[in-house]
């Protein structure tokens, strides 16, 4: 889940100003501008995942194994929470490389994997990708048009065939059945829920819609039988007996030399992204962790999303974040 004070990131100096596309040095601190689009953060970091890109000749494997290449590379990130809550009084998309949380982990390595394929090699090519999969039908509006709760995630992004939904498919998968709620009954943990108490009853609608599908999950004692038909690159989101919500961590497969499924994610634990042990083994030892969903990554299409972020900060530095284990 994210948002509020279990968020992301915080972002970098340069600035597209006098034409769409183009870019100014900006000295100085972040500031806010009417109209802006996003922000990036940590030019270096791209720049080493795409020379570790052209070496490896990322961009023409499958996408899963991009996916899995890309956060790989990104180990030993720093954790940071906290990174997207921006501003108050509006919504601006912002990726941050030099901190991740257990969401923007896995949104930052299939937005750079996306990017490849499609030849892009910029923070804005970047940027781009991160809305298309942010946010709902791929388009900011307001803090409601995050897709702040997993399973809704995974729903509109399914929808628009970025990834497909694969949950039900595993032997064991159940009907989840468990309600959420809890951004709307704690508003007050939420940055611009709290500065706007108007986006209540829009998250409150968002809450009552993924409440309304029909959405399955695969306990966690059922996972080992399911590991087989697991692959490097699918994203997982880890389900919780926490109420209110549906996921409270997330991360992705990656099949190691030996072909066992680890979890590679943002830890909290850890303050870091790693590979940890085999997912099975991982979840059995986290009381709260009731099981999975999983997504699994489809290839980019030729048309791709269009280009709705047209200006954007590019700042040198800094860190990011989200809640996760």
């Amino acid at each position: 889940m994210r948002g509020a004070t279990h968020s992301r990131r915080t972002f970098l100096a340069l600035v597209s100003r006098a034409l769409p596309g183009a870019w100014v040095l900006a000295s100085g601190r972040l500031r806010a501008r009417a109209g802006e689009a996003g922000v990036v953060t940590g030019e270096k970091t791209l720049d080493g995942l795409l020379s570790q890109a052209r070496e490896g000749r990322w961009s023409e494997r499958p996408i899963g194994e991009r996916v899995g290449a890309v956060g790989m590379a990104l180990r030993r990130t720093p954790y940071v929470d906290g990174t997207l809550e921006l501003y108050d009084d509006r919504e601006v998309c912002s990726v941050n490389l030099s901190g991740l949380d257990c969401v923007t982990f896995f949104e930052s390595a299939l937005a750079v994997a996306r990017m490849l394929k499609r030849g892009g090699r910029t923070p804005e090519a970047l940027l781009t990708e991160v809305t298309y999969t942010r946010y709902r039908d791929g388009r900011v509006t307001d803090y409601a048009s995050r897709l702040h709760y997993m399973s809704d995630w995974f729903f509109d992004n399914d929808a628009r065939r970025v990834v497909r939904v694969i949950t039900g498919d595993l032997p064991g998968a159940v009907p989840f059945t468990k309600r959420v709620g809890y951004m709307s009954a704690h508003p007050e943990a939420y940055r611009q829920l709290k500065a706007n108490p108007e986006l209540v009853g829009k998250i409150a609608r968002v809450e009552a819609d993924i409440n309304a599908r029909a959405t399955h999950y695969l306990p966690k004692e059922k996972v080992a039988g399911a590991r087989g038909l697991l692959k490097t690159g699918d994203i997982v989101g880890i389900t919780t007996t926490i109420d209110g919500l549906d996921c409270s961590h997330s991360g992705l497969c990656y099949r190691d030399e030996r072909g066992v499924v680890r979890l590679l994610h943002a830890s909290t634990t850890r303050k870091a992204v790693v590979l940890d042990e085999d997912l099975a083994s991982y979840l059995a030892g986290v009381s709260t962790h009731t099981g999975i969903m999983v997504a699994r990554p489809l290839e980019v299409r030729p048309a791709g999303p269009s280009r709705r972020a047209s200006s954007f900060f590019l700042v040198p530095g800094a860190g990011g974040g989200s809640r996760g284990d």
